[in-house]
């Protein structure tokens, strides 16, 4: 089965919750680029926070595309790791990269939160 066509058996909210995930990846990912060309041992823990999230975030969403009877403690751990990469990015309320990140932390927070108390 297709990625695409799991999507399509997938219920509205494990598809949200997916995509936040993704999105989510995403953004840690660019995030993290924007942190290595800025330096500085500040960033060090705010790099820690997004390579957590960036890992946590496309493994919740691996399993949820394959129906892993973990996801719901995945999507637990994931919200739990993407609150926190959200509060390292409020550190530098200033830089645009750090809230967008911020911002697709929170909403997979949201998503996450509400997968991890469905029965998957």
């Amino acid at each position: 089965m297709t990625q695409a066509e799991n999507m399509t058996t997938m219920s509205k909210e494990m598809q949200d919750c997916v995509a936040a995930c993704m999105d989510c990846h995403s953004v840690c990912e660019e995030t993290m680029s924007a942190c290595m060309q800025m330096g500085g041992q500040a960033q060090m823990q705010i790099m820690r926070a997004l390579i957590d999230c960036a890992d946590m975030t496309r493994m919740c969403a691996d399993m949820m595309m394959r129906r892993s009877p973990m996801s719901a403690e995945m999507c637990a751990m994931c919200a739990k790791a993407c609150e926190t990469c959200a509060e390292a990015c409020m550190a530098m309320p200033d830089d645009p990269q750090m809230m967008r990140c911020a911002e697709a932390c929170r909403r997979c927070v949201q998503t996450c939160r509400a997968m991890a108390g469905a029965a998957m």
